[in-house]
Order: structure tokens, then sequence, then C-alpha cells
């Protein structure tokens, strides 16, 4: 979409030096947000609230967010994806068929490659999270994308990292790791009724089926199978 043209602001009553101040409004809002929620997506209702607080014109909020996802590309590097939240509308069985909600959000993806994203931007100090990330969605993908606490955890535990666990050395409360990927929509919590009782499922959330996302993980997850099968223990090949 090509920024918006004198003649249209004019019909909906904003100059282009206010138009250009909000996009700019929006865009550090992102980026703060970005940066203090360590990547949890930004609801588009906080984004249109900020622009419409002195202004009523309905058509603003989409021609100022969409602009500022254009110069958020074309100056920072980041596309600001648009994300349509999922649910799941659970059974007695357990089972949930996942529906799209209404509410839309936005989270930052970076557009740099991956070698110079790598070296300039990258936390080094947080690597290890995008580790615990990769980790537990690996382990619900090949569960079929959904799966109980108690089997997460016990999969989670072969790996040195247990639930109950409050002051591990790297992650500190392992659980509140796991929240941080609701938050962030990599995952979704909910507590469902099964045969056995009450029992809480993580299903994977919007941003890890997102495309890009979903093939980087299923290309991890080959590559470490194919490593797997191509080692052979000296004793086994004597």
């Amino acid at each position: 979409m090509e920024t918006a043209d004198a003649d249209y602001l004019s019909q909906i009553d904003v100059s282009i030096e206010e138009k250009d101040k909000l996009v700019s409004e929006v865009i550090r809002y992102v980026l703060f947000k970005n940066h203090q929620n360590s990547g949890a997506p930004i609801k588009r209702e906080e984004l249109a609230q900020l622009i419409t607080k002195n202004y009523r014109q309905r058509q603003l909020p989409s021609l100022v967010i969409n602009e500022a996802r254009m110069k958020l590309n074309s100056i920072f590097g980041y596309e600001l994806r648009e994300l349509q939240r999922l649910r799941s509308s659970s059974n007695n069985k357990g089972c949930g068929s996942r529906q799209a909600a209404d509410a839309k959000s936005y989270v930052l993806i970076s557009k740099l490659p991956s070698e110079i994203y790598s070296k300039y931007v990258e936390n080094k100090e947080t690597a290890h999270f995008a580790g615990f990330t990769f980790a537990v969605l690996s382990v619900i993908h090949l569960a079929g994308g959904k799966i109980p606490e108690e089997n997460l955890w016990q999969h989670m535990r072969k790996l040195g990292l247990d639930g109950s666990e409050e002051h591990h050395p790297i992650f500190g409360n392992v659980s509140s790791a796991l929240d941080t990927l609701v938050q962030q929509r990599y995952l979704q919590k909910e507590r469902v009724n099964g045969p056995e009782g009450n029992c809480v499922m993580y299903e994977l959330a919007e941003r890890a089926l997102d495309e890009s996302i979903a093939q980087r993980l299923k290309g991890c997850i080959a590559k470490v199978t194919r490593n797997d099968a191509a080692y052979v223990k000296p004793e086994e090949s004597s």
C-alpha cells in the first residue's frame, strides 16, 4: 500500500504532519513493547487506541498501521506480521477444534539475513531460551500439535528440566519459562475435561503455526532425526 496522499488525508480531515506523527508514535510503541514484553504479540486494539485517542476517523487506524508496517520494514528490517488469535473449543473428551477468534495482534519478525541478524541483533544472553523454545515446540509438534501437561514435563525431564524447579541455573523458574511461550503465543494453555478428570493441555498456537516457523521447526527436527539415525556407537559397529 502506498503512503496516504494529501487529497485522501484532506477528505478525512487529517494533515500529512498529523498522519506522520501518528505513524512515528505507532513505530515507537511497537519497538518498545516488543522489547519490554520479550516479543509477546501486540494487540491491534492497543494500536487503534493509541491512534484514536485524539481522533475519531474510523479509517485512520488501518491507514496509520499499514504505513507503520511499511516503514518498519524499509527502515528497521522488521515485518509487522498480523496474527489471527486461535482458540480451542474443548469437548468432554479433551479434544478441541481450533477456531479463529476475532482479536488480532502483531509480532515483529526480522527480515535481516540470518548471518547479519546473528552478528548485530541477536542477544547471545537469551540464546538459551531459543533452545528451550525449540525443544518444547518439537515435543508438542511430534505429539500431534497438542499434549497434556504431565506428558510434556515427562519429556522435558529427560532434558534435565522439571516444572517444579524454581531456581534452575539458566532458566530460573522453569514453569515460568513455559508460561512465557504462552504469552508469546507460541503455545496456548487450556484446562480440559477428559475421561480421567480435568487436565491441562498445551497446544501449538498461531505463532508456532506460522508457515515460516513451522517449516524451520520441521527442518530442524528432520536434521536431528537424520543425525541420530546416522550415529552408531563404537561397540555397536564391532
